[in-house]
């Protein structure tokens, strides 16, 4: 039985695509919407876990992500 994972993708415009990144495991990937872009990271993020060795997957993975905004002063 598979156990789900929680990560976190960070989606953004890319010319005319989107490049999608997971910075837990240091993947990224791409589409031409978001939703694509999310499905592709989904799969090769699925990829990794399935075929990577337990120490490549210790080397990549981060146990703390944060993601916030900042304020700064401009001009």
């Amino acid at each position: 039985m598979k156990r789900t994972r929680h990560l976190t993708a960070i989606i953004e415009r890319d010319g005319d695509g989107y490049v999608a990144f997971c910075p837990e495991l240091d993947v990224a990937s791409q589409g031409n919407s978001v939703e694509q872009a999310r499905r592709n990271l989904a799969e090769a993020v699925e990829l990794l876990l399935e075929c990577a060795s337990s120490s490549e997957l210790r080397r990549r993975m981060k146990s703390e992500v944060f993601i916030t905004s900042l304020e700064v002063a401009v001009g």
